[in-house]
């Protein structure tokens, strides 16, 4: 990001410097130091390394401590045990930082590289390798003159990419479900949102990602929920929070929360700050609300035009069935009075007529040969030998006794005598241990079913 000029160095005397020519005052404290030990030394009297060491670390730890410095992180690392070292740096110098693990889970950071940041702590001087450090000990987002430029830079950058384009816009769906939030459980954005959405579209149901919405750590939590967004179902996702300083709303202008934005699987609408307020998150997401309470408003229907609408179409629809009536009934009339549906009814009538003498014809006909069966039957049945009627007889007993034995089996039988079968998923519950009741029970009669 660069030096933006900011006064950002301060120490216990009430100096205050410009980081980039921190280096530069040390060197003439130094200077002057090494000047008052070579008057204070007696001629054969030298000093050793380390004791020239310790008086370089009593001066600097003396001189430059609770200090408060602006500068960019250049390549934040945890370490395995939880420690965090980075470089801050401006055009013109740069310095070893390191933040000790209870101070990174008591303030719940997440450096990003290139980000402009004020640190407080202590210079200390490591004797052992000569070299000096910051030890931090608190974390703040820097003034609003850096944030503007790295504002207006990465904004080039993304637009260059294409994340702004018009044809990455994605529609809006028209009657969403579910409505996924991420903000501040406690700000006011959230409940902005819920209110209109009660008041305006009740049948959409808000799920909502707790998210920091301010603060060093506030764009990697947001990013997250974005992200979490993604994997779980929901049909539009609202990414905002109420108005404030470009300092408070900075998260937002944050590349890693762009670039989750850009990767959402489903439609984002930023809705950040007030009317004025423009974020990065704005010109990457696919619609860009003035406040949370307008986000409510672009996602959803309003639930009194969808009445009104719905009045509408029946009340035409109606209007529409009853002209459609009336012209039937026109035609029928006129109909009526035609030659044409008279010799067409004439010939129905005869039809008709043709109908009737060929069914008494095919019942005469049948009648005759069923008893023509009957006679025949009869006649064998007299010149049948004993011996095969009894037979007939087993084979008729056997028969029925398949019979029944088949009808006691039949699942259905039970049914058609008044009982019923409970089933769930397609299954017969047999036992009220298998009975679940996360599922739908369907009950069986004879003569249909029916889920409950």
């Amino acid at each position: 990001m660069g030096s933006y000029g900011h006064d950002a160095l301060s120490c216990k005397t009430g100096r205050k410097m410009k980081f980039g020519y921190f280096v530069h005052d040390f060197a003439v404290s130094f200077t002057g130091f090494i000047s008052t030990f070579e008057d204070m030394r007696k001629p054969n009297e030298i000093p050793s390394v380390s004791e020239l060491t310790w008086r370089i670390k009593d001066l600097i730890e003396g001189q430059f401590s609770a200090i408060t410095v602006n500068g960019e992180v250049s390549q934040p690392t945890l370490s395995r045990n939880g420690h965090l070292y980075f470089t801050l740096k401006d055009d013109q110098a740069q310095i070893a930082c390191v933040m000790w693990r209870s101070t990174v889970q008591r303030i719940k950071l997440d450096l990003q590289h290139g980000q402009q940041i004020n640190i407080r702590g202590d210079v200390q001087l490591y004797a052992p390798s000569g070299r000096y450090q910051i030890i931090v000990k608190a974390v703040e987002q820097a003034g609003e003159g850096a944030l503007q430029q790295a504002y207006e830079r990465l904004k080039t950058k993304l637009e260059s990419e294409g994340l702004f384009a018009a044809e990455r816009k994605r529609v809006l769906p028209e009657f969403p479900q579910i409505i996924g939030v991420v903000t501040s459980e406690t700000g006011a954005a959230v409940q902005d949102i819920r209110a209109t959405l009660e008041r305006r579209y009740p049948l959409a149901h808000v799920k909502l990602y707790h998210a920091a919405v301010q603060g060093v750590g506030a764009a990697a939590e947001i990013a997250k929920g974005i992200e979490w967004f993604s994997r779980e179902r929901a049909d539009v996702l609202i990414v905002g929070r109420g108005g404030g300083s470009l300092e408070d709303l900075w998260p937002f202008n944050e590349e890693v929360v762009a670039r989750a934005i850009a990767a959402c699987s489903i439609p984002v609408i930023s809705a950040v700050g007030h009317e004025t307020d423009f974020s990065i998150s704005d010109f990457v997401a696919d619609v860009r609300a003035a406040t949370p309470t307008q986000a409510a408003v672009l996602c959803t229907p309003d639930v009194q035009d969808l009445h009104l609408y719905i009045d509408e179409m029946s009340r035409r629809g109606e209007r529409v069935l009853k002209q459609f009536i009336v012209n039937g009934q026109e035609t029928i009339r006129k109909m009526v009075k035609t030659h044409a549906l008279l010799a067409i009814r004439d010939n129905m009538r005869l039809n008709n007529e043709r109908i009737r003498r060929f069914e008494d014809r095919m019942k005469s006909s049948v009648s005759n040969r069923v008893q023509r069966y009957k006679d025949l039957m009869q006649s064998a049945e007299k010149s049948m030998p004993q011996s095969a009627k009894v037979r007939l007889m087993q084979q008729n007993k056997r028969w029925q006794d398949i019979y029944y034995r088949l009808q006691s089996k039949n699942p259905i039988e039970p049914l058609e005598r008044g009982f019923t079968r409970i089933l769930q998923d397609k299954k017969w519950i047999r036992s009220s241990n298998d009975l679940q009741n996360n599922l739908p029970v369907t009950i069986e009669w004879a003569d249909g079913k029916r889920e409950i």
